[in-house]
């Protein structure tokens, strides 16, 4: 099992950025996937981007592309997702996630973090 700790979320005003990070630790394989997922109170969890093991390939939500960048940095273990001109409706509890599968936006996951908050004020 990875173990995946996230960090990075806190509170920014409309517009501002944040960047999360995600460390993993324990066993990985050469095809593990990462990705972020979020959950805003009251509603269900959503996807929110992916990147191959390589970082060659990402796939992002409609509601997200082109403000967040997801990246990864093997030699640290860590994932990162860059979050620009972000907004109210962005507030919600971020979860990294790591898991395999053949495409990248059909990912399987089964690694999960504890979760970080964001919260984006008007």
């Amino acid at each position: 099992q990875v173990q995946l700790v996230e960090s990075g979320g806190g509170l920014v005003q409309a517009g501002g950025s944040l960047r999360l990070s995600c460390a993993a630790s324990g066993r990985t394989f050469s095809s593990y996937a990462m990705g972020w997922f979020r959950q805003a109170p009251g509603k269900e969890r959503e996807f929110v981007a992916a990147i191959s093991w390589s970082g060659s390939r990402t796939y992002y939500a409609d509601s997200v592309k082109g403000r967040f960048t997801i990246s990864r940095d093997n030699a640290k273990n860590t994932v990162y997702l860059q979050m620009n001109s972000l907004k109210p409706e962005d507030t919600a509890v971020y979860y990294c996630a790591g898991g395999r599968g053949p495409f990248i936006a059909t990912i399987e996951y089964y690694d999960w973090g504890q979760g970080t908050q964001v919260t984006v004020s008007s």
